[in-house]
């Protein structure tokens, strides 16, 4: 039986969710194809299993590894073997929970389709897709992780016996945090300073076995192990990896790119950008992450919040449910409109890489400065953003959210660490400010730039007018998506020259490159947020006129401007110092998106099943698609084990004594 409150809500929507669904997807084929996968999976019952909640950190680590390994022969059995499907495909097997394998798929096997010669590639990748070999990415150390310059593993070449000694020399040098390399890989691609003829060359990759194949035992000068229990991931076994003098042939090293020759002579790469392609495949995968963690976060406190009621809004009249609470709408719909656009912006970048990947194997490098600056900053900015969100959702949910059985706590622990792996988020908005800066000195120079800092050679002209401000002004049309873009793009030139202004003079006093950058980099941070904002309203907006059904365009285009208009009036000291919007602007920026969430409410649950989460991989009770929320909740909670015995041992132990002795 389906609740009767969300009943009303589906049938009040003014679109069909199923049509939105398709736009998330990429088409309708697309639906349907990956409610296939979804079915074959939820209807195996080899994939059922016990609620994680209730497991130890070992059944956990062990759940995860069973259903690793079947899905790898599932895999296999159904004959998946589009990238995209198989990516689908482990996340129905494997609910929202990290898996042991998850570096072996992504990091190990992606590292070694793009950094190996043609003979490594017939060596290692027949063994890997074939998961005889499972893999780690060991970069992050014990005292390193995102500046990998100072990374200390060394890799020292032996020219006598054309092999590599790998050693991990200080105890900050250990490898720290790689996911799988505890108890589940047996090789690892090792990231190691490179010491060949008395020189040091730098970072390089090599693949390192680190237990025997068969017995899994660590090989002798390996010393591997589990780093213990963390904030979240239970499931995996994020690793330690200390090596002594332990010795690779040469043809470990990765030798795409840079080469070391028998005799010990190094070849150095064309670029050292080319290996920014891994890099920027993962940050652009967990800005679609930020938008899925986000989502499902919308979903469980949106639902709730429908079947939920409290208080009294007029005496005497029935609780009316939380949804209308225009508080909880001001919590909510702001964040579902976040997980829209971040939707809209993870399959941009997508996009992006797969276009600029096809133009970096043809040698034409021109684009990756950009999109390398520009997935740097959306990974930290949506990551953040997401992260806070998914909170914000929990606490909406009342006491209830912060139970397991809501789903909100394993949804924040397991998505949280995203802030600061693949690059520490602060540090990833300083590299997308260097980008910013060097454009703007471009600029400054005469130059034209391109892509999505464009807007970047507006400024000279600009400062030729004599009224500073006046020439700012954008004549802002609040109920126009396409004008907002141009309020937010002169925000982000505003920050953008401020910051590089105000480096500048730091510059003057004499102070050194380095010192100049750290006495600027709030303002840099704040520059790269507001860069990163404007491409995210911007690609929002361009969605728009891509929607051809009317009724699904009307209700985006409200999401489109209540994510607009809610960062403007968070924001609102820029927009007002930057001469952009005026004082009485601002006063009806806040009332409209009041009016918004008016607006928004009927579809909002519409909205959050157009997500198309299934039951299984949303892991709720409180936002289970029927509804049917405490009768379940009450189900669950008799499962805990603290429940398998009427009375605890403690009390025959602890209290039934200190009862008898007072």
């Amino acid at each position: 039986m389906m609740n009767a409150d969300l009943r009303r809500e589906r049938a009040a929507a003014t679109f069909q969710p199923e049509l939105l669904t398709h736009i998330l997807d990429g088409g309708a084929d697309r639906t349907r194809r990956r409610k296939e996968l979804e079915a074959l999976v939820i209807n195996d019952p080899d994939f059922q299993h016990e609620d994680l909640n209730f497991l130890s950190r070992s059944q956990r680590y062990e759940q995860a590894v069973r259903k690793s390994s079947l899905m790898v022969m599932k895999l296999r059995e159904y004959g998946i073997a589009d990238p995209e499907e198989i990516y689908w495909f482990k996340r129905i097997c494997l609910g929202n929970f990290p898996e042991p394998f998850g570096l072996h798929f992504s990091m190990f096997q992606k590292t070694l389709e793009t950094q190996t010669t043609d003979a490594q590639k017939e060596k290692w990748l027949p063994l890997v897709r074939g998961v005889k070999i499972i893999g780690t990415y060991a970069q992050t150390e014990m005292g390193h992780g995102t500046h990998l310059r100072g990374l200390e593993t060394t890799a020292t070449y032996d020219p006598a016996t054309q092999e590599f000694i790998l050693n991990s020399p200080t105890v900050t040098s250990i490898k720290w945090w790689p996911g799988g390399l505890g108890k589940t890989s047996n090789h690892a691609i090792v990231l190691a300073q490179l010491y060949t003829q008395g020189q040091c060359k730098g970072l390089h990759a090599f693949i390192v076995p680190i237990r025997q194949l068969g017995t899994h035992e660590p090989l002798p000068g390996i010393t591997v192990g589990d780093i213990g229990p963390k904030f979240g991931y239970d499931e995996m076994d994020n690793g330690y990896l200390k090596m002594d003098n332990f010795r690779i042939p040469r043809e470990n090293m990765l030798m795409k790119y840079a080469q070391v020759e028998p005799d010990g002579t190094y070849v150095k790469p064309l670029s050292d950008k080319l290996t920014y392609g891994t890099m920027v495949f993962i940050r652009s995968l967990i800005v679609g992450d930020s938008a899925r963690s986000l989502s499902r976060a919308c979903t469980i406190a949106i639902r709730y919040s429908a079947v939920r009621h409290q208080s009294e809004l007029k005496p005497g009249e029935p609780e009316p449910q939380i949804l209308d609470y225009q508080t909880q709408q001001y919590k909510l719909f702001p964040l579902l409109a976040t997980a829209y656009a971040f939707h809209f912006v993870g399959a941009y970048i997508k996009d992006t890489y797969r276009r600029i990947s096809g133009d970096i194997n043809e040698g034409d490098l021109s684009e990756l400065p950009e999109l390398h600056a520009l997935t740097a900053g959306l990974k930290a900015f949506t990551s953040w953003t997401a992260n806070a969100g998914i909170e914000e959702c929990r606490m909406a949910c009342g006491g209830h959210g912060y139970s397991r059985c809501s789903g909100i706590p394993d949804i924040y622990v397991t998505f949280t660490p995203s802030c600061t792996y693949e690059g520490e988020n602060t540090v990833m908005m300083l590299q997308t400010a260097r980008f910013l800066v060097k454009s703007y000195t471009q600029v400054s120079s005469g130059q034209r730039v391109t892509g999505m800092v464009s807007y970047l050679n507006d400024l000279p002209r600009q400062r030729i007018q004599p009224q500073h401000v006046a020439a700012r002004t954008v004549t802002v049309r609040l109920n126009d998506p396409v004008s907002l873009v141009e309020a937010y793009k002169a925000r982000a030139a505003w920050l953008v020259e401020a910051a590089a202004k105000n480096l500048e003079a730091e510059l003057n006093h004499r102070r050194s490159k380095e010192d100049a950058w750290n006495k600027t980099s709030v303002d840099l941070v704040q520059a790269s947020e507001a860069h990163c904002h404007y491409v995210i309203v911007k690609l929002f907006t361009a969605k728009l006129a891509e929607i051809s059904n009317a009724a699904v365009r009307a209700v985006l285009t409200e999401l489109c401007l209540l994510y607009a208009l809610c960062g403007i009036s968070k924001n609102t000291g820029d927009f007002l110092q930057a001469g952009i919007l005026t004082d009485a602007q601002i006063t009806q920026v806040k009332q409209r998106v009041k009016e918004l969430l008016a607006v928004i409410r009927p579809n909002a649950v519409a909205l959050v099943d157009s997500f198309d989460f299934h039951d299984s991989h949303l892991g709720s009770v409180l936002g289970r698609y029927d509804g049917n929320v405490y009768e379940n909740m009450f189900e669950w909670a008799k499962k805990s084990p603290l429940n398998e015995t009427e009375v605890h041992e403690s009390f025959h132990k602890h209290l039934k004594p200190m009862q008898a002795k007072l």
